[in-house]
């Protein structure tokens, strides 16, 4: 009987009825199935409708690869966008340590120079930083970070590890002013240290020294040390001031001897102020002028 209230036409009647037919059909896919589980003999058939439809496959699933490695190179490049960035804040942070070590170990190796110096000199030293240039323009003065607090007073020489800079001019609690061997008046005595001859260094502008009053004559030639001789009662004898550049004896009188500071006068940053250890003994007092005598009269 069908389902919609109608009979089926007498050709669809023919043969089993459709119960035979639908176990009959389930039994052979079933011996199929056992068949090939066992012996494999569709085996080449399957491995042919894959090779056949592999096409169909991969174009099928293009589109789901095409978004999935978008996601994926687009996460990637955000990665790699903070990883470079990571990596540039690193560099520019073990440039600024490799910087400030380098400039440690310069200071370090400035120090020991410095304290080595001292120490050969056998005198009280007290370690200073320039801290800045003094606000006249016209002077080549500097100021340090050390005061009369830490024992610092006028006059006392100021040396880097290479020879003399200047001399402390001023002193405030906490800084001291440096005039500079450079300043034009600036003057200190010296000596030539291959002949022992005697003369007083004064700044000459541009970087440049002279050394003035020397005699036409004098022993004196380009290569020549200039030291402190000590004379003033201020500075220790020894102390390397500068070299001679040049001697012009065009003159008949002076000769125009012109020096160059042994220490960077200009570039050092790192300084001790140096004290005598013995000062010299007074000048002896002037003798006191005689009294005008009057001429005696003439007795009648």
């Amino acid at each position: 009987m069908s389902l919609v209230g109608h009979q089926a036409p007498p050709i669809f009647r023919q043969g089993p009825t459709p119960l035979v037919r639908l176990f009959l059909f389930v039994s052979v896919c079933l011996v199929l199935l056992v068949a090939d589980l066992r012996f494999r003999y569709l085996e080449v058939v399957r491995q042919a409708l894959s090779v056949a439809t592999y096409p169909l496959q991969v174009a099928a699933a293009a589109p789901a690869d095409f978004l999935r490695n978008a996601a994926v190179y687009f996460a990637t490049l955000v990665d790699v966008q903070k990883e470079n960035a990571m990596l540039r804040q690193s560099q520019v942070e073990a440039a600024q340590r490799l910087l400030r070590f380098d400039q440690i170990e310069e200071e370090n190796r400035h120090l020991r120079a410095m304290l080595d110096m001292s120490q050969a000199l056998g005198s009280r030293s007290v370690a200073a930083e320039i801290l800045y240039d003094a606000p006249d323009p016209f002077s080549r003065k500097v100021i340090l970070n050390r005061g009369s607090q830490q024992g610092i007073e006028a006059g006392m020489a100021v040396v880097n590890e290479q020879g003399m800079i200047g001399q402390v001019s001023r002193v405030y609690p906490v800084q001291a002013e440096v005039t500079l061997l450079t300043d034009k008046d600036q003057a200190v005595p010296v000596v030539v240290s291959r002949n022992g001859l005697r003369g007083v260094l004064t700044g000459a502008g541009q970087g440049r020294l002279e050394l003035r009053f020397t005699l036409s004559g004098a022993d004196i030639k380009p290569g020549d040390r200039l030291v402190t001789s000590g004379l003033d009662g201020l500075f220790m004898p020894g102390l390397p001031v500068a070299d001679v550049v040049s001697v012009d004896r065009d003159s008949p009188t002076f000769a125009a001897v012109v020096c160059e500071p042994v220490a960077g006068v200009e570039r050092t940053t790192q300084v001790l102020v140096l004290t005598r250890a013995e000062l010299p003994p007074p000048r002896p007092a002037p003798e006191p002028e005689a009294a005008p005598t009057r001429p005696r009269k003439k007795v009648r």
